[in-house]
């Protein structure tokens, strides 16, 4: 696995090796020796998987209690993913790395606990995986206004596709100003 810098450093982009022939191919998708290596131990609790078809926006999600580390990777088809540093006390507080995650490039993003992630869905199908440090907790689960101003987040949005969400992410998310974010 090659483990690639973002514009915030605890944000990494995760490549793994690709053995393929004739018949297909073969890669790792989880090494703890591998991440070890990179300098993190990680253990994760819970996987998770989702499917959204083409212009379905899924966040910007995070816990206030049990805030979770995610290793997300699109299985099928392609998304752009997001992460946000949520931890006021953090320098890289509110900036964001986005990446294209899909099912050809087979690449995967390393979001650690105290960020913000969501996805949107570019390919009329999305199967997206999430392996998860900590578990689902709805009680402790806010939502951050995916087009805040403040963030400016350059979502890859595609002429004539009507954008799909949730109650959770259209009436009760809230700008990161008034967020109750991570200390």
């Amino acid at each position: 696995m090659i483990f690639e810098s973002t514009s915030v450093p605890e944000v990494l982009l995760v490549k793994p090796r690709i053995f393929g022939d004739d018949r297909g191919f073969f890669l790792e998708t989880w090494s703890a020796s591998a991440f070890e290596q990179a300098g993190l131990s990680v253990d994760f609790v819970q996987d998770n998987w989702s499917r959204s078809s083409r212009g379905v926006l899924r966040g910007l999600h995070f816990q206030k209690k049990h805030t979770q580390g995610k290793l997300v990777r699109c299985m099928t088809g392609t998304a752009f993913d997001v992460a946000v540093d949520v931890r006021r006390s953090s320098p890289t507080f509110g900036n964001w790395v986005g990446a294209t995650l899909s099912g050809e490039n087979r690449h995967a993003l390393w979001i650690p606990p105290g960020f913000a992630h969501g996805f949107l869905a570019l390919s009329d199908t999305v199967d997206f995986c999430y392996k998860c440090t900590d578990v689902y907790d709805p009680e402790s689960e806010e939502s951050i206004l995916w087009d805040d101003p403040e963030l400016g987040i350059d979502w890859p949005l595609e002429a004539g596709v009507k954008l799909q969400m949730s109650d959770k992410d259209t009436r009760t998310a809230k700008p990161l100003s008034e967020s109750p974010c991570l200390a």
